[in-house]
């Protein structure tokens, strides 16, 4: 167990296997007083949290008391150094240059290019924009092949401008597109291909690239969860025909809400920076859009890349923290990364398996929100199982399914003490282990049967 009582009551198991609690004086006073805090102990740290669970009635979803007084979510924003911040915001003001590529998004850019790799950077209003803007520049038809095993934002974003998105099944092992299964979907309908760096692990970028090379189709990839990563210690960003980058609120790098495309492509970098401003260039190409980002948001990103080194130290050493504290767990496998890469380490994900967590992943779902752990399901239902897709072409991907069903994404980075994932770790483990009483409960307040 993480969890070292103190001397006033500890937790032991009856003969079904399921932890009980056995109270002694104080500490049964203690649980049932207006008090409800406890000192914890995890080897040299402590936390002060509530008494650790020992009976499916202390779990918050049956009746308990929620383990966390503050809800723990998943993407809580670092805002980095708001002195750093202000200053830029203040000489903003100054210049009375609030937008329309003034100085702080003109910085912003060449950090983001160089952090990229890449000889240009366009920065946008959202990746959403970003994608769109990179659609309308390639001049692309008909359909967009991609996985389905993403942020609904990548196919809607296709959707959006008329076009088609074309689901193709991952590889289970890497959940990313399996380049066998993206060469046979390849039809003359296909005017590109779509990557999805999904929870900042790179995917087939060789393989993909092949592909494309030999229908004569661009490769693009979406690397809303990469920034700051690398493949074959080349930093993401370089890749294919061009990539998209997110600077959203949640991700590791923010500007409030924000994109970028990074290419080393130049006629595309000057269409692309026409077409985010109305078409407005050297020369008007084409009808455009307002996907510019403002200046505020580029002196929240320039604060936020200042901060991410810290940032990504602190989320690796909560992967870390979790990693250890779930390797003996039945059912519940750690999405990890290639250490001989860079990762900014900001996504915690597990898949669980029912048939040996003896809980499925909907069951932990719930037991940690009742919790106070605002975990995620990064990402169900997959594209393909959503409106409209799913009614309008059908299609079954049963890797994408399988791997929708079983995934669980999980709070880190600075907002997470170490006490805190070693807590949330112990909730695990603790449903595990009264895996029939907590299913059969579940079953109960859900009315399945």
């Amino acid at each position: 167990m993480l969890w070292a009582l103190s001397a006033e009551a500890r937790c032991s198991d009856n003969s079904s296997g399921v932890g009980v609690v056995e109270y002694m004086n104080a500490g049964a006073a203690m649980r049932h007083s207006d008090s409800t805090r406890n000192t914890l102990s995890f080897g040299n740290r402590t936390s002060s949290s509530k008494m650790p669970k020992c009976d499916i009635s202390d779990l918050a979803l049956f009746g308990g008391q929620s383990t966390f007084e503050h809800i723990r979510y998943v993407g809580r924003p670092n805002t980095g150094d708001r002195d750093r911040f202000f200053s830029r915001l203040d000489g903003a003001l100054d210049r009375r240059w609030l937008t329309n590529g003034g100085a702080l998004v003109t910085e912003f850019e060449e950090r983001v290019a160089t952090l990229a790799g890449t000889r240009h950077c366009v920065a946008t209003s959202s990746c959403t924009s970003a994608l769109q803007v990179l659609i309308r520049a390639a001049g692309l038809t008909g359909e967009v092949l991609m996985p389905s095993m993403t942020f609904a934002g990548t196919a809607h974003a296709v959707r959006w401008l008329g076009l088609e998105p074309l689901f193709c099944d991952v590889d289970p092992d890497t959940a990313s597109l399996d380049p066998e299964l993206v060469a046979a979907a390849i039809t003359p309908s296909v005017s590109a291909i779509l990557g999805v760096h999904l929870w900042g692990r790179p995917c087939a970028v060789d393989e993909l690239a092949e592909i494309a090379d030999r229908h004569g189709i661009p490769l693009f990839f979406d690397a809303a969860h990469a920034v700051g990563c690398t493949f074959g210690g080349r930093p993401v960003g370089g890749f294919g025909t061009a990539e998209v980058l997110s600077f959203h609120a949640t991700k590791v790098v923010n500007a409030f809400e924000g994109g970028a495309i990074v290419t080393d492509d130049d006629a595309l970098a000057e269409t692309l920076t026409a077409l985010r401003n109305f078409g407005f260039g050297p020369t008007e190409l084409r009808a455009g859009t307002n996907a510019k980002m403002s200046e505020a948001s580029a002196a929240m990103g320039l604060t936020s890349l200042e901060a991410m080194a810290e940032n990504v130290a602190v989320n690796r050493a909560r992967y870390e923290t979790y990693r250890d504290a779930v390797a003996d767990l039945p059912g519940v496998e750690l999405v990890s990364y290639d250490p001989a890469e860079t990762s900014n380490y900001h996504y915690l994900t597990v898949l669980v398996d029912e048939a040996e967590a003896g809980v499925g992943r909907d069951v932990l779902f719930d037991v940690l929100r009742a919790e106070n752990v605002f975990c995620q399901r990064y990402f169900w239902p997959a594209c393909h199982e959503r409106e409209p897709y799913r009614t309008e072409r059908p299609v079954r991907l049963p890797h994408t399914e399988r791997l929708a069903a079983r995934v669980l994404t999980l709070p880190t980075g600075p907002a997470m003490s170490t006490e805190d994932v070693l807590v949330l770790c112990e909730l695990i483990r603790y449903t595990i282990s009264a895996a029939p009483a907590v299913l059969a409960s579940w079953r109960d307040l859900r009315g399945r049967p």
